[in-house]
């Protein structure tokens, strides 16, 4: 499902509340992996450009979320790239001092350009990402939108569950599930009562 259909793009959360037994998924022969490198802030934004057909992304936005902590970047942002070297893929293994009224991880701006989508290569990204924040964290959430059905697969698929803080979160998952299918989405979703 893109952006052209007539549903509404509702944006909600997802949480993991352990960090065990993460998915372990390897890259294909040709590809490889890398953390961020002072510069890569450029390939951040053109990977995100060229993959959200819902967020307008620019230098700015890298800016706004990462700046903080610019030297984390070096160890927790990672980089995906063909057998040329070219950057295909980025996710985050970020963090939120505040999520909750506790401190947990974050799996943040997961991005695979349009022509390597649906080649099973956000699986190895997301492996490498959760990984790393099992290294840090004992739990890790992540913000998406009704309108990234094939994420939300991936996402359910590596155990995380629909979080619902709002009447609106509530009927972004209803329209999710007009698409999709997974036992976690007939399960009630979890609330801050559930997570606090």
């Amino acid at each position: 499902m893109n952006q052209t259909t007539n549903e509404k793009n509702i944006e909600f959360c997802m949480v993991r509340t352990d960090l065990l037994k993460i998915p372990q998924f390897h890259l294909p022969e040709g590809y490889r992996m890398r953390t961020y490198e002072p510069g890569d802030e450029h390939n951040w934004v053109k990977i995100q450009q060229v993959s959200d057909q819902i967020n307008q992304v620019d230098l700015a936005e890298f800016y706004r979320t990462f700046g903080s902590n610019l030297n984390a970047m070096e160890d927790l942002c990672f980089f995906l790239e063909n057998e040329k070297g070219r950057g295909i893929g980025t996710s985050t293994a970020w963090y939120q001092k505040d999520f909750l009224g506790s401190p947990w991880g974050r799996v943040h701006w997961v991005a695979i350009i349009p022509d390597y989508q649906g080649q099973g290569l956000s699986k190895p990204l997301l492996t490498q990402t959760m990984n790393r924040l099992a290294d840090a964290h004992d739990k890790c959430y992540l913000v998406t939108s009704s309108l990234r059905i094939p994420a939300i697969h991936v996402y359910l698929k590596y155990g995380f569950r629909p979080f619902v803080k709002s009447e609106e979160c509530e009927e972004g998952w209803a329209q999710v599930r007009r698409y999709l299918s997974h036992p976690m989405l007939d399960e009630a979703p979890l609330t801050q009562d559930d997570l606090t």
